[in-house]
């Protein structure tokens, strides 16, 4: 008996064909009509067969998806792809989206207002317009409470007397709501020792620049080294600078509301090594370190 399984085992090896023989080798598929017993379609396939329709039929459909991410406006949604065009028609949309919210904010103040004279809180005879009125009701929603001035004299008695402290709070700008003027990530801190009389934020091209404070603006330039630079004045002698951007949306003699979008990142001017706003804080001819009083 083991003489026969060794015989066996022999035969079987030696009917064993090579890899690429296997693979080649083609089976029959015969469709046969039940009722009369006739072939109806013979198909003759093998393994080779199969693996050239699998291969070919995956490049079809890259190819396909390819030329479907290039001549379609789908390519705009890969990184690095999106056209100067669609960049700008939605910073113009966002602009206006800012902008509408502003007036719907506005009209909804108005409503509240003529909802109070109507009630009679508020005296109609001391009423001069509608929209006096709306400018009151945001300056009262923007001053500080009383619990918050109160802390804020306490701290500023406590660090009268802190000798660390090599830049304390300007008085000028205490008290005061600043916007971040764009979002992104601290690169450079204030250094006055290395004249750099600034922060340096770093952030991606053609993001919003906004204003810190509401204010006119005093000056709309291009320069060599700094490249495009707005600077803003503001109440208590207060100024703003925003330089390097990418393009400017206001000029000279315009008046801006805090929160407004007045420029662009980007990286103009030659004391720069990438996209980034450079943002300084002055104070009737003092730098201040902005970090101080907004939180990046």
């Amino acid at each position: 008996m083991s003489r026969y399984y060794a015989s066996m085992m022999m035969r079987n090896k030696k009917k064993r064909k090579p890899w690429w023989q296997n693979i080649k080798f083609k089976y029959r598929l015969t469709i046969v009509n039940e009722n009369t017993l006739e072939e109806v379609l013979t198909l003759y396939v093998s393994k080779l067969n199969g693996l050239s329709v699998l291969f070919s039929t995956l490049t079809i459909l890259f190819l396909l998806t390819a030329l479907l991410m290039i001549y379609t406006p789908l390519r705009n949604y890969l990184p690095g792809y999106m056209s100067n065009q669609l960049r700008s028609t939605i910073v113009n949309n966002t602009l206006q989206a800012d902008s509408l919210d502003e007036i719907l904010n506005r009209h909804h103040l108005y409503i509240q207002n003529i909802q109070d004279i109507l009630a009679g809180k508020i005296n109609s005879d001391s009423v001069q317009s509608i929209d006096s009125l709306t400018a009151i009701r945001t300056d009262e929603l923007m001053a500080a409470t009383e619990r918050e001035e109160v802390f804020r004299k306490q701290y500023e008695e406590d660090e009268r007397y802190n000798l660390t402290a090599s830049d304390r709070t300007n008085k000028e700008a205490a008290g005061l709501d600043f916007f971040r003027p764009t979002r992104g990530i601290l690169s450079s801190s204030f250094d006055p020792d290395q004249r750099h009389f600034g922060v340096d934020i770093a952030a991606n091209p053609n993001e919003s620049v906004l204003a810190t404070l509401e204010g006119t603006v005093i000056w709309s330039s291009y320069t060599t080294k700094t490249g495009y630079v707005i600077a803003l004045q503001h109440n208590r002698g207060l100024i703003s600078i925003y330089k390097h951007c990418g393009s400017l949306l206001k000029k000279e003699g315009d008046h801006v509301r805090a929160g407004e979008a007045i420029a662009l990142v980007g990286n103009s001017g030659t004391e720069t090594t990438g996209p980034h706003l450079h943002f300084e804080l002055w104070s009737k001819g003092t730098a201040l370190n902005p970090e101080r009083y907004i939180m990046f």
